[in-house]
């Protein structure tokens, strides 16, 4: 009589169960809908840029001139090359996801100014929203404690 207790309450939980797991299935299936992962930063192709002032990107300081700017493919997103274009200057700078409050109606760099000091801080291309943040590096943290002075804007193209 007790084994026959002991099947019966396990038989009535089975289908409970599996009836927990469907509808917890369904529910995540739905919330996957509605909210769609967020797309990642990403600039396409090459961004030529002419920046007009010495800057630093990330740890490395670079003179005025022309570059060319990607993202890394194979770093999930998080490694931008910045390249001179005659070939001079190369750094890898580490990067995160930045949102711009609307669409960028051009492609731009963003650098932060203290002082005469600029260091890039974001790159957006035009129509996108989702683009690219710079990793501030201990060099800024220190120089910025409170002489954030300006936020300079340089256009780019393709």
């Amino acid at each position: 009589m007790y084994p026959e207790a002991i099947h019966k309450g396990t038989a009535n939980r089975k289908p409970v169960r599996l009836h927990h797991l469907l509808a917890l299935f369904t529910a995540l299936a739905f919330t996957l809908t509605i909210y769609p992962p967020k797309a990642h930063a990403q600039i396409v192709g090459n961004l030529a840029v002419n920046v007009p002032f010495a800057f630093q990107a990330g740890k490395s300081k670079l003179p005025a001139g022309e570059y060319r700017i990607h993202m890394l493919e194979n770093s999930d997103l998080t490694v931008m090359q910045i390249s001179s274009v005659d070939g001079a200057n190369s750094v890898l700078v580490q990067v995160r996801d930045a949102e711009a409050n609307s669409r960028p109606t051009k492609s731009e760099l963003t650098f932060n100014r203290y002082g005469n000091s600029y260091f890039l801080a974001k790159v957006f291309d035009e129509g996108n929203p989702s683009g690219s943040e710079v990793v501030e590096t201990g060099d800024e943290k220190r120089i910025s404690q409170g002489t954030l002075e300006a936020q300079e804007h340089v256009p780019a193209s393709h």
